[in-house]
């Protein structure tokens, strides 16, 4: 069988109530895009306890675009990532969060910005044709910490986090093997080392809500801060 044109990931840690809604629907908009080589959807479940991986894998015998790829530990959303980039099957991949946040009809979007020539996409909820509902607190750490990316660091991309982004497979491939972030930053240095080595980064407004829970804590927020500093140090001095 040919490989399939588009590859969409879902990193799923302790997410089965969410995956109940997000793999049905994940699959009914991929179909109604009619890609040209059809789709697979590869679930990144990074050493769920709740059960996600059997899920997933009752979705996967029912329907041949799923496929599931397990970590009997916890690697980390952004190793998880990578190892799932590294097995996907597509020529353009892309990954969204499991809470659907990002509204799914920005999908065909997403995936046609890499066709038109974009080495990377994503989705944006800091532009101002942006659509987003989050609490004010949570709105103002996001301005903060992508206003630091963007002095520190020289990024041009105005929302770094948002987990809506595509990738060419065949140019990222290289790049994944520099970063060196396990978790949130992941996203960070991923779009700041494309930069930096000439990709061509598109990013685009999108309707955004925000889930009922978060796994971001407060902690990561802090961290990712001191992982501005570590990358600035990396990219200029080590």
């Amino acid at each position: 069988m040919a490989d399939p044109g588009v590859t969409a990931i879902i990193p799923v840690y302790n997410d089965r109530a969410a995956l109940e809604r997000a793999l049905p629907a994940s699959a009914a908009v991929l179909d109604a895009m009619e890609i040209p080589g059809g789709f697979e959807i590869l679930v990144a479940e990074d050493g769920s306890s709740d059960g996600s991986a059997d899920l997933v894998s009752r979705f996967a015998a029912a329907n041949p675009h799923i496929r599931l790829f397990h970590s009997d530990e916890r690697l980390g959303r952004g190793r998880a990532l990578n190892r799932a980039i590294g097995a996907a099957k597509g020529g353009v991949v892309c990954y969204f969060d499991v809470d659907l946040a990002t509204d799914m009809q920005h999908l065909p979007e997403l995936v046609n910005a890499i066709r038109g020539g974009c080495d990377v996409a994503t989705g944006s909820r800091l532009l101002p044709a942006s659509d987003i509902v989050r609490s004010g607190g949570r709105e103002i750490a996001s301005r903060t910490y992508n206003f630091l990316v963007r002095l520190i660091l020289g990024s041009r991309v105005y929302d770094h986090q948002c987990g809506f982004k595509a990738f060419d497979r065949e140019k990222i491939l290289p790049i994944l093997s520099d970063i060196r972030d396990r978790h949130w930053f992941w996203d960070t240095e991923l779009l700041v080392r494309c930069q930096r080595g000439g990709f061509r980064v598109c990013e685009f407004p999108v309707t955004w809500r925000a889930g009922k829970g978060t796994t971001v804590k407060a902690k990561d927020s802090l961290t990712m801060g001191w992982s501005i500093l570590r990358l600035w140090w990396q990219l200029h001095v080590s």
